[in-house]
């Protein structure tokens, strides 16, 4: 301070009327050069050194750097200069800054300005109280707070470092950006101002409307609205969750993949489901996505969740998928008009699953080469060798449609081969075979089967009241209905051209006694949801 008043009292003195004097003072510098001012004055101060004071639209230069202020006070002996009062540093053509107070070190070509700083360039502008700005570098430096305004976006923190030649600031200590898509907290961020690219190096989080990322590692490009996410990155939108080790996405095409342990989980409360996979690629335009590498769909419901996993699993509107192909309805009319008066958006899904699909949950499990499943209709079709367990009751057949009620099963039928199997005991196994079988559900466990053949086939171990066998039955006819007990067959009603004999267990071969085409591949079952993620 006690500087400031000497330099007051420097230019307060009498000093001559400056343009035609210029000239004889541009040498006095070394590498300051004196282009101007309206007042300038010498003065020798023995150990201090000699000052060279310029009044009224001062200006110097360096390089090709030019200062001018109110007034500039330079010391030849140290070769600095300080200036006062609408400071502005010209860099190059490319820099400007302003301030009310300067100190530039010539030497190391470092500037200290004060008091209503702005550091402009082409593309944005940064404000703040205190900046230390490198020419050498092009390099801007505040510690007490500062903002940087580029186009529609806002940036603040309390620590800030620019440079010039990459257009690159990288903020520290509660750092908050604002554009008009996007609001992002965080403690550490390099930002880019000529792409608009912002890179994140610790917690941050992202607001978006509804939608909230919250990542560690990554960038995000404001301009293009595209992300590529590390260190398992989180986004919680207005109707799903997401997570993944990686995740990139594309808000402009509506395109995102996500890999390694991705888990994205649906908000609906009607048709709610989760899908983990190594990779989920999903289109956010047309609500769809593409599962891979060990996908796994969980139909979430109260009681009984039904898990299943495939090679691959894809999901979209059926709405959509409608205006492509047809998509035969195989409910009764009465469960469309319901669906249709409820009018539940929710339920505009279907998935597909292809290869090795695997179903299980409490009260039924299945198996099949691909799958269709709807929400709109609540009902699974298996296709390709399906096959279907509940309770002891295994059931094949060509094409299996497994219908379900508030996420249990209500009803299955079977197309073409039909067979339902059920043991009974060590090699006893009760045996149905015809070309179509429609079961019925009670509870979640199968109530009854009715088949159809040309003829039906029937192998059935009845039992006492002691549930001791008394003898097997072998017949045929036109239909054929079996009854259940608790997952048990407990009476069977053969309908139409019946032809059979019962046989005393003793006077069998029961390894022999079997239906055409018969297997029993229980080995093939998921047995829990452990075999449905370990497979």
């Amino acid at each position: 301070m006690k500087q400031f008043y000497f330099f007051l009292f420097l230019l307060s003195s009498s000093v001559l009327h400056a343009q035609q004097k210029v000239a004889d003072t541009i040498n006095t510098g070394k590498t300051i050069i004196i282009l101007g001012s309206e007042k300038y004055d010498f003065l020798d101060r023995d150990s201090l050194g000699k000052f060279i004071a310029l009044v009224g639209k001062a200006k110097v230069q360096q390089n090709n750097t030019v200062f001018e202020a109110d007034s500039i006070v330079i010391n030849q002996k140290d070769n600095t200069l300080e200036a006062f009062g609408n400071v502005h540093i010209n860099d190059a053509d490319s820099i400007q800054i302003y301030s009310q107070y300067l100190k530039y070190i010539s030497k190391e070509k470092k500037a200290f300005l004060k008091d209503k700083v702005k550091l402009v360039d082409k593309k944005g502008t940064l404000t703040t109280n205190e900046l230390e700005y490198d020419v050498n570098l092009k390099m801007g430096t505040y510690l007490t707070g500062g903002k940087l305004v580029t186009g529609k976006t806002v940036l603040t923190s309390k620590e800030g470092y620019y440079y010039g030649d990459t257009k690159d600031v990288y903020f520290k200590q509660k750092v908050v950006l604002i554009d008009t898509s996007s609001k992002i907290y965080t403690d550490t961020l390099l930002y880019n101002i000529s792409t608009d690219k912002t890179t994140f190096l610790c917690q941050t989080k992202i607001i978006q409307g509804k939608r909230i990322i919250t990542t560690r590692d990554g960038f995000y490009e404001l301009k293009k609205k595209s992300a590529v996410l590390n260190k398992r990155s989180f986004i919680d939108d207005s109707t799903y969750t997401m997570t993944a080790d990686s995740m990139a996405f594309d808000d402009q095409s509506g395109f995102g993949d996500f890999r390694g342990n991705a888990v994205y989980r649906s908000k609906d409360t009607s048709g709610a489901f989760d899908i983990i996979a190594n990779s989920i690629k999903v289109n956010n335009k047309n609500n769809s996505f593409l599962a891979t590498q060990k996908p796994i769909l969980f139909i979430k419901q109260e009681a009984d969740t039904i898990f299943v996993s495939a090679d691959t699993l894809f999901a979209a509107k059926i709405s959509d998928l409608k205006k492509n192909r047809e998509v035969s309805w195989i409910r009764d009319t009465a469960y469309l008009k319901a669906m249709i008066e409820k009018n539940d958006s929710s339920n505009d899904r279907y998935f597909e699953a292809y290869h090795h699909v695997r179903i299980f949950s409490d009260s039924l499990q299945a198996v099949a080469d691909s799958m269709f499943y709807s929400l709109q209709d609540s009902a699974f079709r298996l296709f390709t060798n399906p096959i279907a367990w509940s309770k002891e009751n295994q059931i094949t057949g060509d094409t299996i449609y497994l219908y379900t009620k508030n996420r249990k099963a209500e009803r299955l039928y079977v197309f073409e081969n039909a067979m339902s199997i059920s043991k009974e005991g060590e090699g006893y196994f009760n045996q149905v075979k015809g070309n179509t079988i429609n079961g019925l559900f009670k509870d979640g466990r199968i109530d009854s089967l009715r088949t159809k053949g040309s003829p039906a086939e029937n192998i059935y171990y009845a039992t006492d009241e002691k549930k001791k066998f008394i003898g097997v039955n072998k017949s045929t006819s036109d239909v054929i209905e079996v009854h259940f007990e608790n997952g048990k067959a407990e009476r069977v009603k053969l309908i139409n051209n019946l032809n059979g004999t019962m046989f005393p267990m003793k006077q069998v071969d029961h390894k022999g006694l079997r239906v055409r085409n018969f297997q029993w591949l229980d080995n093939l079952r998921p047995k829990s949801k452990v075999d449905i993620f370990t497979n």
